[in-house]
């Protein structure tokens, strides 16, 4: 088993172990089929707990890059790392950088998704939209939680692309920056006036898409993204042509 030294202790002991072990994975100290150390001797290499080490392996195996088998323990899956697609959480991002490149992502895309959606948004896509806006505005008065319903919409908009592989994108990008969303709408995110900032932005989207403004929906979406972003303090992400720049 190759040589290492313990781990310093960051705010996610997991995180790091496990893209120790990717590593090895990647570097090829860990080939497919190999059995990874035992839980003792994770604990012992890095310095670390056995529920640092299981949690650890559990992401492994979500994301592909290992399999347990019963009573064996832990081996490197076939194709590690190729099978699966993962956004580390927003709060286990250094410096925000990682956060930056999920919006870049989103910027690509979304902006996308929704001039799409205004080229082939049905009547029944459009009263889904309504509802879901009326829903936020009633959470908006009440200063209510509502960043479920705001990933909600976002889904809304993707399925009325009518390409169910766009639909399944957003919601699989909608599980993973959920927690992106909840200052948004938490008690500080109202008083401060982001909710009803983003609440305006989702308005100017649904019109767009309505309108059946394909370059309009894009641009509304890509300024929505921007003002997001400049919301968690990212405000260096690239806009796109055109787009206001706006401030809550």
């Amino acid at each position: 088993m190759p040589e290492c030294a313990h781990l310093p202790r960051p705010l996610r002991l997991a995180d790091t172990l496990s893209r120790s072990l990717q590593d090895w994975v990647k570097q090829g100290r860990l080939a497919e089929g190999d059995r990874l150390p035992t839980e003792k001797q994770l604990c012992e290499r890095f310095g670390v707990s056995r529920a640092v080490v299981r949690e650890a392996i559990a992401r492994l195996q979500a994301d592909g890059y290992v399999e347990t088998r019963q009573g064996l323990g832990a081996f490197v899956a076939a194709g590690a790392g190729v099978s699966r697609f993962r956004i580390d959480r927003p709060d286990g991002m250094a410096a925000g950088e990682g956060l930056r490149e999920v919006f870049e992502l989103r910027q690509l895309m979304e902006s996308g998704i929704a001039e799409l959606a205004a080229a082939r948004r049905t009547d029944g896509d459009l009263s889904l939209l309504r509802d879901l806006l009326t829903q936020m505005e009633i959470a908006l008065a009440e200063r209510q939680q509502a960043s479920e319903l705001d990933d909600a919409f976002h889904r809304a908009i993707a399925a009325a692309t009518g390409n169910p592989l766009v639909a399944r994108f957003m919601e699989f990008m909608g599980a993973q920056i959920h927690g992106s969303r909840v200052p948004t709408w938490d008690a500080q995110g109202h008083q401060r006036g982001l909710a009803a900032a983003a609440h305006e932005e989702h308005l100017a989207m649904y019109r767009a898409i309505a309108a059946g403004d394909a370059s309009a929906a894009r641009r509304a979406a890509a300024g929505h993204l921007q003002a997001a972003a400049e919301r968690l303090g990212l405000v260096s992400v690239d806009r796109e042509p055109g787009t206001d720049r706006r401030r809550a």
